[in-house]
């Protein structure tokens, strides 16, 4: 007589099914207050059209500060974007197109800006083309805005910041004989340490140091032509551009009521020109200054996005909105506002 089998026991199927994705057309409308990022990860798009939403979100900042917005913006975010995404020679044409087709009547405008750095002679040219048009012109800082972006910030009437914003020293990159880019002031203050090492061990009766000698030797007299030229070129743009601009209208000094002279305005100006190309003072090329340390330490007038009813809000949306689209697409660089549109794709990007 044949066993009969006993039933084993039951296993429970402990595969979990595969949550399902929330669908939207819109990750604007479904962007949580204090999470916005956050909250649109989750979702799957469909039928996202990606200018009509960072246009929404434009409007959004046009209706709080009651004055036309141009956004210039580049992928800082997705290290698998291989196109240039710093301020260069072929960004003239869009940019001056997107200045030119604004739609306005007065003489305001609004410049949100993006931007690890690029030429600090393409930014004078953007200022000459935007100053061309407008009398007032305003930086908004939903991140970073490095090295020649912070030139460009400092022609501004106003510089409104978040409380993550933050932008950058100004001494510029200059490439050394073996074609490696190097801040030109990192030269400059290693040759004047070596200058006042010498001339210590002089008045003590006693030779330079054989490797300060050597480090003297191997370092490329174009080099440190390069670098005074390149140094002097960016402290010259930011001071004429806070004396012709963000100082336009400080007439009063506040402590005594009494008048504030044109040398003054100047003088200023240079100091914090030179403060943001102090190579020594900030020790890293992309140390990121924060509003803070601008007010107490450049002595520059910040704009808080808090203290501007709901745009501290905007600006988080706008950001989250364009953090997503970095990550998740191609685009390494864009030029928008409500009338105008170029966005640079990376056709090699996974």
């Amino acid at each position: 007589m044949s066993r009969s089998k006993r039933p084993g026991p039951m296993i429970p199927n402990t595969k979990a099914a595969a949550p399902v994705r929330k669908v939207t057309a819109s990750l604007l409308d479904v962007m949580v207050d204090g999470r916005e990022f956050e909250s649109i990860v989750s979702y799957q798009v469909n039928g996202l059209n990606i200018i009509d939403e960072f246009r929404k979100s434009i409007t959004e900042i046009e209706t709080i500060r009651g004055r036309p917005l141009i956004c210039y913006f580049a992928n800082v975010v997705n290290p698998k974007i291989k196109i240039s995404t710093s301020i260069e020679f072929n960004d003239e044409l869009p940019f001056s197109e997107l200045v030119n087709t604004l739609q306005t009547t007065g003489w305001n405008v609004d410049v949100l800006l993006v931007t690890n750095g690029g030429s600090g002679q393409q930014v004078a040219k953007f200022v000459t083309k935007i100053r061309s048009r407008f009398s007032n012109v305003a930086f908004i800082l939903p991140s970073v805005a490095m090295s020649a972006g912070t030139i460009f910030i400092m022609s501004g009437d106003e510089i409104v910041m978040g409380p993550d914003s933050v932008f950058g020293p100004i001494d510029p990159q200059i490439p050394n004989k073996h074609g490696m880019f190097v801040p030109a002031q990192s030269i400059l203050t290693l040759i004047e340490e070596i200058q006042t090492r010498g001339q210590v061990n002089l008045a003590k009766g006693l030779q330079p140091m054989w490797t300060d000698l050597e480090i003297l030797r191997n370092i490329d007299q174009k080099d440190i032509g390069n670098a005074y030229n390149a140094s002097g070129y960016s402290i010259n743009l930011v001071q004429d551009y806070l004396f012709r601009y963000k100082f336009k209208n400080w007439t009063i000094h506040e402590s005594s009521q009494t008048p504030v002279s044109d040398q003054e305005r100047n003088d200023r100006a240079k100091e914090i020109a030179e403060i943001l190309c102090k190579h020594s003072l900030w020790k890293s090329h992309s140390n990121g200054i924060n509003r803070e340390v601008a007010v107490t330490l450049c002595k520059l007038k910040i704009t808080k996005t808090e203290d501007i009813q709901g745009l501290d809000r905007a600006i988080r949306r706008f950001w989250a909105l364009s953090y997503w689209v970095f990550e998740n697409t191609k685009i390494g660089k864009v030029f928008i506002s409500k009338d105008y549109c170029i966005m640079r794709n990376d056709p090699t990007a996974i």
